[in-house]
């Protein structure tokens, strides 16, 4: 008798909604994450992952209104996020896609006082878009989601509309949660701390060319 064919998996991580999960909880000891071992660590053993899609924004430079600590703070912080990603493109079974990092002004309506602010751009799109685009190509059975955006909401409910054999299932990221994604999901479930503990790069990344990685010192 034939084996059973393994369900195809492609999981979409979203990239600044799992990072700020894993701030909430001080989870910083686990930044320098494994995202293709994260994945294989949460799918089952009847099915195969396909692909990993990490969404994400690279951090801009300090803006001219930072303070000078502030300034340092925000140079750190791109810094370590180059690394990662570096890290994550040695990854074979991972693509990343980038959305935008704007950095702006702040006013209190009330004070008018001003201050620098940041945000982050198109992610939701993009993770929507490449999963439509992959129901409609039939790469995937299991559509595995990280993420607690409920904005991605309308995109999950089309594709169970035009392919309902199709199955969404959502990981949501430590301290995050949507309960418009736990309506419409399949299954739903959380990343719990053992995963990731399990799911880490080795400290020291040595890349095909002998550049080394190094894990930065504020995520040990």
């Amino acid at each position: 008798m034939c084996a059973a064919t393994p369900e195809r998996v492609i999981a979409y991580i979203d990239g600044f909604n799992l990072y700020f999960g894993l701030r909430s909880k001080g989870f910083q000891r686990y930044y320098w994450l494994n995202l293709q071992a994260m994945v294989e660590n949460l799918i089952r053993p009847h099915q195969r992952l396909v692909t990993t899609k990490y969404f994400t924004a690279r951090i801009s430079g300090p803006h001219p209104t930072d303070k000078p600590e502030d300034a340092r703070k925000m140079e750190e912080k791109r810094r370590r996020q180059a690394d990662f990603l570096e890290a994550v493109g040695t990854l074979p079974g991972v693509s990343i896609y980038y959305g935008h990092y704007i950095g702006g002004i702040m006013q209190c309506r009330n004070c008018k006082h001003t201050w620098p602010d940041h945000e982050e751009k198109m992610t939701d799109v993009n993770i929507a878009t490449e999963m439509l685009v992959d129901s409609f190509e039939h790469r995937y059975d299991t559509a595995l989601l990280i993420s607690a955006d409920s904005d991605l909401v309308p995109a999950i409910r089309g594709i169970k509309k035009l392919f309902p054999a199709k199955r969404i299932v959502v990981f949501f990221p430590p301290g995050r949660l949507s309960a418009q994604l736990k309506f419409v999901a399949d299954e739903q479930f959380t990343i719990g701390r053992g995963t990731l503990a399990k799911s880490q790069f080795p400290d020291q990344i040595i890349k095909p060319d002998g550049h080394v990685l190094m894990r930065p010192e504020k995520w040990r």
